[in-house]
């Protein structure tokens, strides 16, 4: 099964927004640091995100996170598609790289279950293979796939990932777009011969 998301309400960001290069500082001890400045890309940039259904619950985190944080970084055209499990991931992440539609690929899931070899290798399998994906095409890809070493489908875990993966869609969001930066800046200076 292979599903593009439709993009969750409010998680577009206005047009007259995205264009905007001020940062807001009101003044007063209830608002907090102003709102970090990032860096702007020369050209728009496509990510596609790719999520497991496994642990849906604990896995949408990751995704919520990612697309707050990285429409905070200028990014806002993000296609969402949605596998049975992680293991289904690497695939998808390469036709969407070969497409060349992206500039990025985001993988999100959560192995569990099956005995400690098993989910290991299955983690190891994803990763290895998504490594391969990204040198192969030349397309970024970020695995916020993860095996932790105990889960149970106790409230307590499930809490417990639903948090730790939120954190990871903020870090992955910023690896993200700080590489699209990275690699704009490496090919505007390869393209002028400068390196």
């Amino acid at each position: 099964m292979n599903q593009m998301l439709q993009e969750p309400a409010g998680a577009e960001v206005a047009p007259d927004l995205q264009q905007s290069t001020e940062v807001i500082n009101p003044s007063g001890p209830d608002h907090g640091p102003p709102a970090p400045a990032y860096p702007r890309f020369a050209k728009p940039q496509r990510v596609a995100f790719v999520q497991s259904c496994w642990h849906r619950e604990v896995v949408e985190e990751c995704r919520i996170a990612f697309l707050e944080e990285i429409a905070a970084r200028h990014i806002t055209n993000v296609d969402l598609f949605e596998v049975p499990g992680s293991f289904e991931i690497p695939l998808h992440a390469q036709i969407l790289a070969k497409t060349r539609r992206y500039h990025a690929v985001v993988a999100a899931g959560l192995v569990v279950d099956g005995g400690i070899y098993r989910h290991e290798f299955v983690a190891d399998t994803v990763i290895k293979a998504l490594m391969d994906v990204q040198l192969r095409t030349e397309v970024p890809v970020f695995s916020a796939v993860l095996t932790p070493q105990a889960f149970h489908e106790s409230a307590v875990h499930v809490e417990f990932f639903r948090r730790h993966f939120a954190i990871k869609g903020i870090e992955v969001a910023e690896a993200c777009a700080n590489t699209l930066l990275s690699l704009e800046r490496l090919r505007g200076q390869v393209a002028a011969g400068i390196v």
